[in-house]
């Protein structure tokens, strides 16, 4: 395994790719392998994450964990590639997950909100069916729920990806091994029809699983684990809350259980993970929680390519599926000098937003005052009083004073009142167009270089494990 660190300052002295190669080893087998048989792939999706995600998480991680991301090594890595995958739906520049993952899965672009339905109302068979037929073993792994719309266009159809209960039975005998939260879409007394859709997979050999412990212990061919009754929690609130921490698994313990077993079986393979909730934070204009979920990410794809070092049989990949919200780090105070300050203000946030907000719903002493303590508590600044005001406002009364109506709610507004703290701005509270980074490491992995429109990705992984 390559050792090697590169920090931001290093890179821009090496002068980029060119200069890192000179201190970076290889972290699998040279190039020379890279157009090598494949007998597995791991595909690893950062969703949401904006390109400006990957500097600022170099900066937070050598912040909060004295290291940098395995990412940001991996792209100066002479033994990999790196690409821009295009992004667009068929029915928009900006796409969203569910016609993203169908891209990738379905192998054809489809309308905002399908899972595998193309345009003329035809279904697009998804790409762990495929391979199921031919006998691969298939994982999917995710932080949101299995149900999700990510996860779902590698293994489901259905025209509105918002029906989750109707996704939950498709992986019955075409995932082998499905990880992450859902539990919701699965148990009866749950369901919105009330069916039960976890008994049906006990019964086909499921090992069905809801605790990390469990997880860990776990030596099934076929697993089923459903660690949160809707997503997992962010990681910001995961770390800190030791009873949810010890129950629930982190990215990184799933990939690592799910990989270890696909690896164990003579089977081809296709394996996703998704950072999941990269993507809800950037929604809610919430950097804290962005950069911990990336960083837990970073974590995951450390742990598949120390799992995969040293062999030269297995493609990793490690891209997202859009742009949202385009968050960047601004410079501060004069010659930007203030920066690095008011970046670190993030390390001292103990909450996500989400988090935040859910308990205040729960109290019943809501009050301006309390609003301000709170946020002073666990996310380590002080509104104005006239910032605290109009946040107040938006909650209680839905009154928001605010030109752009990207940010005219209450997540759009904190998140600015936020930025006056932490340095960072942000485009909106929407998916964006732009296209986002890939890179590959392994046999094969020049296919995803240069520009890589996402329903290319399909076709690849049809040739290299049909």
């Amino acid at each position: 395994m390559n050792e090697a660190k590169i920090g931001r300052r290093d890179w821009l002295k090496l002068g980029g790719l060119g200069g890192a190669a000179a201190l970076l080893g290889g972290t699998a087998k040279a190039a020379e392998d890279g157009k090598g048989e494949v007998r597995g792939i791991v595909f690893l999706v950062s969703d949401g994450m904006s390109q400006g995600v990957l500097t600022m998480a170099e900066d937070f991680s050598r912040l909060v964990r004295e290291k940098g991301t395995r990412w940001w090594e991996l792209i100066g890595d002479p033994a990999s590639t790196s690409g821009l995958m295009e992004c667009s739906s068929a029915d928009s520049y900006v796409t969203d997950s569910a016609a993203a993952a169908s891209a990738w899965g379905g192998g054809v672009k489809v309308n905002n909100g399908a899972i595998n339905i193309r345009p003329d109302g035809s279904e697009s068979t998804p790409i762990l069916r495929h391979l199921k037929k031919l006998g691969r073993r298939t994982g999917l792994v995710t932080t949101a729920t299995v149900t999700h719309a990510t996860p779902a266009g590698f293994a489901a159809v259905t025209a509105k990806r918002d029906d989750e209960h109707l996704i939950a039975p498709q992986y019955l005998g075409v995932v082998d091994l499905i990880m992450g939260g859902g539990k919701n879409f699965f148990a009866a007394e749950k369901r919105v029809d009330f069916a039960d859709a976890l008994t049906p997979y006990s019964k086909a050999g499921y090992e069905v699983l809801h605790d990390r412990d469990a997880l860990l212990k776990s030596k099934s061919d076929k697993v089923l684990g459903l660690f949160s009754g809707s997503h997992i929690p962010h990681e910001v609130d995961r770390m800190n809350n030791p009873e949810v921490k010890a129950k629930v698994p982190s990215l990184s313990e799933m990939s690592e259980v799910a990989l270890k077993n696909l690896l164990g079986h003579p089977e081809k393979f296709l394996l996703q993970i998704e950072g999941a909730r990269i993507d809800h934070a950037a929604h809610a204009n919430d950097i804290a929680g962005l950069l911990w979920d990336q960083l837990a990410f970073d974590d995951a794809v450390a742990k598949v390519l120390e799992m995969t070092a040293g062999r030269n049989d297995i493609l990793v990949i490690v891209t997202s599926d859009h742009g949202n919200a385009n968050p960047g780090l601004n410079g501060t105070g004069k010659g930007y000098k203030g920066t690095n300050k008011v970046f670190k203000t993030i390390t001292g946030v103990t909450c996500s937003y989400e988090k935040l907000f859910e308990e205040w719903g729960r109290s019943k002493e809501n009050t301006p005052e309390r609003l301000s303590a709170m946020i002073k508590q666990r996310l380590g600044f002080s509104l104005s009083e006239k910032e605290n005001a109009a946040l107040f406002a938006s909650i209680t009364t839905g009154e928001i004073s605010e030109w752009s109506k990207q940010q005219a709610n209450t997540y759009g507004l904190l998140g600015q009142f936020a930025g006056n703290h932490t340095g960072i701005g942000w485009a909106g509270t929407s998916h964006t167009s732009d296209p986002t980074m890939i890179s590959a490491i392994g046999p094969q992995s020049e296919r995803f270089s240069g520009i890589v429109p996402n329903h290319e990705v399909h076709r690849h992984f049809m040739e290299l494990l049909g």
